[in-house]
């Protein structure tokens, strides 16, 4: 038998990436294993050093948070209603005993100056919403502002409203009737990816995660419009945190497209959609993800193949698909990756 014909440049490289994906995938089963429990949202180190004050101690009422509240009017001074505000988050994070004794009306009290005219105002209150948003008993009330928030980080091109903003809607779930609100603002969420500063593409890359596990939001995300330089942003000179919001977005994007809801309809996206950049014929989705396999940080590296491995799930569903229509398509994609399906099957159920 010839081997000239087999050992080709093309073979070794396939080769050679799915050996490094199979190093990859177990460097991801490693370090979960390894990683200790993850904690979403970290006491802030304050807190912790009053929740570990000797437990005999009663913990006094300071007043503290309870007269801010007080003092809190619309007839004040710009700086005064600043000042106050922050305040206000800096007890909330502190003053947990405080907090949880806060009422309604509180929270009323402070979302009414999301109306304010100043936007430093609008951003100490945002901060104020997403402090007392930790709480539980508060957490459902603060849910009725999300269509007014949407509204203010979509109206204001301000970086410090846009991270203030979905700081707080990162924080909350997303009520189903705000689905048609969501629908018509993607498009300015999504210049605010591509044209926001580093720490708000971060949060709204968070945001769009959300979404996209939403089955009646993910084909209006994927038909978003955007810019052909899009794949800019998984330049591996990115920021790693950024790198890694963007690869879990495209991660729930894949997850989407394999659900038999998705499957079941014939969709059709626009030329410059978001879909078109990521999975379209011409996109350069998989050379990016080759770049970012060997980027220095580690949880790049995992994610990058995690949706590696996706795309390849995706491709072999669509394959099977293909073959139950014509039957002899399904016995060429055997013969030429029976081998290996097995393996990578295993692989993405562990990655």
């Amino acid at each position: 038998m010839k081997y000239s014909g087999v050992v080709t440049p093309q073979n070794v490289v396939t080769m050679a990436t799915a050996a490094g994906a199979a190093f990859l995938v177990a460097k991801t089963i490693i370090a979960g294993i390894k990683s200790p429990p993850y904690n979403p949202e970290p006491l802030p180190l304050a807190r912790r050093a009053v929740e570990h004050q000797t437990p005999n101690i009663s913990v006094r009422d300071s007043g503290e948070l309870r007269g801010l509240l007080l003092s809190l009017h619309p007839r004040l001074d710009v700086y005064s209603k600043k000042m106050i505000l922050h305040g206000i988050t800096r007890c909330v994070y502190l003053l947990d005993h405080e907090a949880s004794a806060c009422t309604y009306d509180d929270i009323i009290l402070l979302a009414s100056f999301l109306d304010d005219q100043d936007m430093g105002i609008k951003i100490q209150t945002l901060n104020a919403l997403k402090a007392f948003s930790g709480i539980w008993k508060f957490e459902i009330k603060i849910q009725e502002l999300v269509p007014k928030i949407l509204e203010m980080i979509t109206s204001f091109w301000d970086n410090d409203v846009h991270i203030a903003g979905l700081r707080v809607l990162n924080g909350l779930h997303l009520p189903t009737q705000t689905h048609l609100q969501v629908k018509k603002l993607l498009p300015s969420l999504m210049d605010i990816l591509q044209l926001g500063s580093c720490v708000a593409q971060v949060q709204v890359l968070k945001f769009l995660s959300m979404l996209a596990l939403k089955e009646d939001l993910l084909y209006d995300i994927m038909n978003c419009q955007v810019s052909p330089e899009f794949m800019n942003l998984f330049h591996p000179s990115q920021p790693g945190n950024l790198l890694f919001e963007l690869l879990v977005f495209v991660e729930r994007l894949c997850e989407g497209r394999l659900t038999s809801h998705y499957q079941s309809v014939n969709w059709q996206y626009n030329e410059l959609s978001l879909h078109e950049i990521l999975f379209g014929e011409d996109s350069r989705l998989s050379d990016c993800l080759l770049s970012l396999i060997i980027h220095p940080e580690e949880q790049v590296q995992i994610q990058a193949c995690r949706v590696i491995l996706k795309l390849q799930l995706s491709d072999d569903t669509e394959g099977a698909a293909a073959s139950q229509t014509d039957p002899s398509l399904g016995s060429i994609a055997y013969d030429s990756f029976g081998s290996s399906a097995v393996p990578e099957s295993r692989m993405s159920s562990e990655c």
